[in-house]
């Protein structure tokens, strides 16, 4: 299908892990709410790019938004895609996604939501290990950043 054909959005997420925490590694992650498109669930601070943005300064914007954190934007992780032939509800078009996940490091603010009527409610940090406890509780994106910082850690 040419690229004329279908709407794609970009997204950009964070993948910030406290390696020094007592109890072990923990992530920042923020519960998306469905939004009217999908399951809640954890997932990881990010979203949309807007049209003006470059995708780390898109990043940086979701997760002040999302999470109350100011963040350093390292290098990316992983670019992971993907479509729906029919589109969506509110985007009718074929649609396909675009997520680069990027390295990050909070850098200052404190943790608190500072988004109102979003598609985030909280931000947490959540233990790594408690993740496979619960994968209906976690979006692909967690998963995808979970299974990318484990195999950086087996390096």
């Amino acid at each position: 299908m040419h690229f004329s054909e279908y709407q794609m959005r970009l997204a950009s997420y964070a993948v910030i892990v406290d390696t020094d925490h007592p109890d072990g590694d923990r992530i920042l992650l923020a519960w998306w709410n469905g939004e009217g498109v999908g399951t809640p669930g954890w997932s990881l601070p990010g979203g949309g790019v807007e049209f003006e943005e470059q995708p780390d300064e898109g990043l940086v914007r979701e997760v002040k938004e999302e999470t109350g954190y100011d963040v350093a934007v390292g290098a990316p992780i992983t670019v992971h895609t993907w479509s729906n032939p029919h589109g969506r509800p509110d985007r009718p078009l074929p649609f396909k996604a675009v997520r680069v996940l990027y390295d990050a490091t909070v850098v200052g603010g404190e943790l608190g939501t500072l988004e109102v009527g979003g598609s985030t409610d909280r931000a947490a940090w959540v233990p790594i290990d408690t993740l496979d406890d619960e994968p209906g509780e976690t979006t692909e994106v967690v998963r995808i950043a979970v299974a990318a910082h484990r195999q950086r850690q087996a390096h």
